[in-house]
């Protein structure tokens, strides 16, 4: 493969399976045709709920930044093997449970799954930044900011779980 085209298919895969993940996911947050509100619109939201909008381009620029730095483990670690072999089956793990989140939060209305989703997604992130470093340090530094999002969404989830206890689970 071209060497442009590796850190670009590296940028594509997560922002492809978050367009995904959004794509289905997107009719329990948009607006429906009737009027009514969807089950997502009518739960009790904390002040410091970000405004949905804010959500696109955050995850568009978070998925981008994760795929260049797993292009720079692969490039630095010899490729699926060797020395990146680890930093990348946890990087693809970590993306599982990332795109699994949303069908667990807004299609399965399972705020508390859903929390215990994104704890391990956290763990999982703390242990692609770990694993990364080891390879390539600028790579898991480029991950830091994931980490802070999944972390505030962590308090958000958990948030809004403990507020809807009786409208979920």
């Amino acid at each position: 493969m071209a060497n442009y085209l590796k850190p670009v298919a590296a940028v594509l895969v997560p922002n492809i399976g978050g367009f995904l993940s959004g794509y289905f996911t997107r009719s329990e947050v948009r607006p429906t045709t009737t009027g009514q509100l969807t089950w997502y619109q009518a739960l009790k939201k904390p002040s410091f709920q970000p405004p949905n909008w804010i959500f696109a381009p955050v995850w568009t620029t978070l998925y981008s930044t994760m795929g260049y730095a797993s292009y720079m483990i692969f490039r630095d670690g010899g490729g699926f093997g060797g020395k990146a072999a680890l930093p990348l089956a946890v990087y693809g793990a970590h993306l599982a449970l990332n795109f699994a989140w949303s069908p667990l939060f807004f299609k399965a209305h399972n705020l508390g799954l859903a929390f215990a989703g994104i704890v391990a997604l956290w763990g999982s992130v703390v242990a692609t930044i770990v694993l990364f470093h080891g390879v390539n340090v600028n790579a898991a530094y480029i991950m830091l900011p994931y980490l802070g999002w999944v972390s505030f969404a962590s308090f958000l989830n958990f948030t809004l779980w403990r507020m809807n206890k009786d409208r979920t689970d």
